[in-house]
């Protein structure tokens, strides 16, 4: 995950997890998913960047052989611990070894929502992926498609119209069946949404565009039911993402007598408030766990193992996860064992922790932090040579090898290079204090005052520690002679919205949702009216949105690749509306009692696979 991560408070009015005011992030997306990019005829296939893999590095014991070699789908795809709410009893592995019936994560904070369609934060989608299933799913430990619950899809001659095969052997926990009737169902509530849904529903409006309210701007033209567990979907242009973006958690299959029941899209406002359905607190999808409950006042998720899953019966009985947002504290419960595993360990204490026998897996850096520029409050901006003066300020290198977790990289656009459309002719802006002083001084900027802004209270797979980043960068800052003042916002209590209006510069980045140049580019920059760099200010901005647009619809592959590296290129040296800083590998960390974790380069794992030893 915005090119960003973030929701306004919300509540549900009703009773359960959600009854009082919360403040959501995204994550990025996601922070949260993966596709791919076709070939060269409509839907021919889905492939990464040729000649490159998304590797995993090993920081202890190998959990699962991790390495995601390019895939290339045709056309037609085929296929209790303390959290108080259970008691670990253990049952017998498959070897005969005591396992726990329980395996306990510590989440960075607590779900938003437990509705994945008006989500867009990480830990919401962490609790998503065991519950929910979506027609076209991701390979573990890659960002590769495979099928799920669609065993086959292919699209006619005119790439518009794709008919989805799905499984016959299908139910949602409620004992609903999962056939093609309750697939378009899903796709034609998501797609009518009241005024208020239409503001939260993020991925939704991020890859289709428009909702029914102007059907006629829609990526999305309907959903027809040809046979029992046929379908057809019909989109208004051929466009790279599609149906990529089927993989996104967002439109995970619910149940549609849940859904029905729950007045799923009776979602309003107070105030500044959203109020969800009673439908955000009864998840009901297809995955190998069901929704057990919530403890509000220990932020703490459980989840119980389906057993008529239709799939390999999950591995462990129960799943919690407990919200623990202090790095530090979770690193104490793993310690202590009070969790089994959590996200985002500090690099600083990967070896510690490989020393205590933990296994450290660090993902390939699918991801890219940047110091956006926002003209909104601050004319200067306007000028390149403004925003070039500041790139020059910055001593990147000092600050990947000081600040950033091995496997960083100095950033030079903004994308990684596993996806296609990287530029690889692009060279990093040089550390240059001397031309950053003479750019300032041509531009009659001498005198510049930044208000330059970074989150508290997060952590981020790009952005592992937010102050000492923004201590090393305003020390650049302040060198060449620019005025900093120092700005700081909860990245779950304004931070994200303030981003769009009131900072000068501000920390942000983003984990890929899908492997796709689009998701990353039209994330930051599609919506000319509302981004945070305010690229509706800038003479550029429309013909940036449009070049976005215009690449996406690109048939041939090789064509469309070259495209991005293009406008990569012009992004970068002519437009520079915001300075990528780096890629870093973020890593997820399980004690030495753990197998089966697959872990994924989207940050986006499942925990099916998972067994504990030692079980009591």
């Amino acid at each position: 995950m915005p090119p960003a991560e973030g929701l306004r408070p919300i509540n549900t009015g009703r009773s359960g997890p959600f009854s009082s005011p919360k403040v959501g992030t995204l994550g990025s997306a996601r922070d949260r998913p993966g596709a791919l990019t076709p070939d060269t005829t409509p839907g021919v296939g889905f492939a990464t960047k040729r000649g490159t893999e998304l590797t995993f590095k090993r920081k202890a014991g190998p959990l699962v052989g991790l390495t995601a070699a390019a895939l290339v789908l045709t056309a037609c795809a085929t296929s209790e611990r303390d959290s108080g709410t259970s008691t670990d009893t253990g049952t017998a592995g498959t070897d005969g070894e005591t396992t726990s019936a329980v395996f306990t994560f510590g989440g960075a904070g607590a779900p938003a929502t437990f509705d994945p369609y008006y989500a867009s934060d990480g830990e919401t989608f962490r609790v998503s992926r065991q519950i929910f299933e979506n027609l076209i799913g991701i390979t573990p430990g890659t960002a590769d498609l495979e099928p799920e619950l669609a065993e086959s899809w292919e699209p006619d001659d005119s790439g518009l119209n794709w008919t989805f095969t799905l499984r016959d052997d299908v139910t949602f926990h409620d004992g609903t069946p999962f056939d093609a009737e309750a697939a378009c169902a899903n796709f034609e509530r998501m797609f009518d949404q009241n005024e208020v849904g239409r503001s939260v529903a993020y991925y939704w409006g991020a890859t289709f565009g428009a909702f029914a309210d102007d059907a006629d701007n829609s990526l999305y033209q309907g959903c027809e039911v040809t046979g029992e567990h046929e379908l057809v979907m019909t989109i208004s242009r051929v466009t790279s993402k599609f149906p990529a973006i089927l993989s996104l958690t967002s439109f995970g299959m619910q149940s549609p007598t849940a859904l029905e029941e729950g007045d799923a899209n009776g979602i309003s406002q107070s105030g500044e408030a959203f109020v969800y359905p009673e439908n955000a607190n009864n998840p009901v999808g297809t995955g190998p766990y069901t929704f057990s409950g919530y403890d509000e006042a220990t932020r703490t998720v459980t989840l119980e193992r389906y057993d008529e899953y239709w799939g390999e019966p999950a591995k462990t009985e129960q799943i919690v996860i407990r919200a623990i947002p202090d790095e530090s504290t979770r690193r104490q419960e793993l310690q202590a064992g009070g969790i089994d595993g959590y996200d985002l360990p500090n690099p600083v204490d990967w070896q510690g922790l490989e020393d205590e026998g933990n296994q450290v897996e660090v993902r390939p850096a699918f991801n890219v932090f940047y110091l956006g520029l926002n003209p909104t409050n601050n004319e200067a901006l306007k000028d390149l040579r403004v925003r070039q003066a500041i790139y020059h300020a910055l001593n990147r290198e000092q600050l990947v090898q000081t600040q950033l977790p091995e496997g960083a990289a100095v950033a030079t656009q903004f994308m990684p290079d596993t996806v296609a459309g990287y530029n690889s002719e692009l060279e990093p802006y040089p550390y240059d204090p001397e031309r950053a002083q003479q750019l300032l001084a041509e531009a009659g900027a001498e005198d510049l005052t930044l208000v330059f802004a970074y989150p508290t209270e997060v952590t981020r797979p790009y952005m592992p520690d937010p102050v000492k980043l923004y201590d090393a960068m305003k020390a650049d800052l302040e060198a060449v002679g620019i005025t900093v003042e120092t700005v700081t916002d909860p990245w779950a209590g304004g931070y994200l919205d303030k981003a769009y209006t009131d900072y000068d510069a501000h920390f942000l980045g983003w984990t890929g949702d899908i492997n796709s140049a689009d998701n990353f580019l039209a994330s930051f920059f599609g919506n000319v009216e509302r981004n945070r760099f305010a690229t509706n200010l800038q003479d550029f901005g429309t013909e940036l949105g449009e070049a976005i647009v215009a690449a996406d619809g690109i048939l041939d592959e090789a064509e469309r690749t070259a495209a991005y590296e293009e406008l990569n290129q012009r992004i970068m040296e002519e437009w520079l509306p915001g300075l990528p800083i780096s890629h870093s590998s973020p890593a997820i960390v399980v004690s030495g009692d753990v197998t089966g974790l697959v872990a994924s380069p989207l940050t986006a794992e499942r925990f099916d696979t998972i067994e504990v030893s030692g079980g009591n």
